[in-house]
């Protein structure tokens, strides 16, 4: 690698807006972030099912359908 081109890499905490802390490689000090493992639905199993049903009886009714 050529010197003095490349940003410094370094120990980041990241900081969840759930509370959570930890540490990861960066090129950042801090990272402020919304979701992480701990409290996104993805990873945590507790997402929400959509149900599709009603937008499409809304649908059907806003253009005379069935």
């Amino acid at each position: 690698m050529k010197k003095q081109i490349h940003t410094e890499y370094m120990n980041t905490k990241v900081k969840c807006a759930c509370g959570n802390e930890f540490e990861v490689n960066s090129t950042m000090e801090t990272l402020n972030i919304e979701s992480c493992y701990v409290c996104h639905p993805a990873y945590t199993g507790k997402s929400k099912a959509v149900s599709a049903a009603g937008r499409v009886e809304k649908f059907n009714k806003k253009f005379g359908l069935k």
